[in-house]
């Protein structure tokens, strides 16, 4: 005989939370979200409903099945997730678990979602995101997003983070994730640094320097009213 445990009535929708790519509509005028793994070839708004990724006619999630959105219980658990290559570029999402779900030791499986908070990471040059940009990939008619700065967007799709809440719709909050700065002191930053090393840290700072100071050469070029000067 096979025991059961009880059947759960939460007076309140169990939250959790996951990863998951931001996108764009082709024309632009609706955003969502396409998970990492099973199923992310199906982008989802910000309420959605599960479907059985294999065609299948049962509801989502099934018992002899793996579909249903997915979360975790702990954030620490799904923040560890973006520390992998190809998730590097992925938001952090708190969700509520509505409808039908079934609970595991990390996490629930379950029918139907509302995307309560968006946190976007930092710029790949480490500067604190205000837009999400054009990622050069994505699924038929939607444009996978990755964080930027302003000053790394140049000339790339791209909408702000509000914007990209206002899209959604929802009611969608969408926060950027403070930078990690180290300073002079601060454990993290490492002791003892070799000639080498402050040698690639300076070639990175004349990098960035050498790029500003291309783009002000630029705008000098066009002039104050945007034409050529002469």
């Amino acid at each position: 005989m096979r025991l059961r445990l009880p059947e759960e009535r939460p007076t309140e929708p169990p939250t959790g939370y996951k990863i998951a790519h931001p996108v764009l509509s082709q024309d632009g005028t609706r955003a969502g979200f396409t998970g990492v793994s099973l199923g992310g070839a199906l982008p989802y708004g910000v309420l959605a409903d599960a479907s059985c990724v294999y065609g299948l006619r049962h509801r989502a999630p099934s018992r002899r099945c793996d579909c249903g959105f997915h979360c975790v219980h702990d954030r620490a658990a799904a923040e560890a997730l973006l520390c992998t290559a190809e998730h590097r570029t992925a938001v952090l999402l708190d969700v509520l678990v509505l409808g039908r779900y079934l609970r595991f030791e990390r996490g629930f499986r379950y029918a139907r979602q509302r995307v309560r908070t968006a946190t976007v990471g930092p710029c790949a040059c480490g500067t604190v995101a205000g837009a999400l940009a054009d990622a050069d990939w994505g699924r038929p008619g939607w444009r996978a997003l990755a964080p930027s700065c302003a000053g790394c967007l140049r000339g790339r799709t791209a909408v702000s983070l509000a914007g990209f809440a206002r899209l959604a719709g929802e009611g969608l909050r969408v926060v950027a994730r403070p930078a990690t700065v180290l300073t002079q002191g601060d454990p993290g930053l490492p002791e003892g640094l070799g000639v080498p090393e402050l040698a690639a840290e300076a070639a990175l700072l004349q990098a960035r320097l050498d790029w500003f100071q291309s783009q002000l050469a630029r705008l000098g070029q066009r002039g104050p009213d945007g034409g050529p000067q002469g």
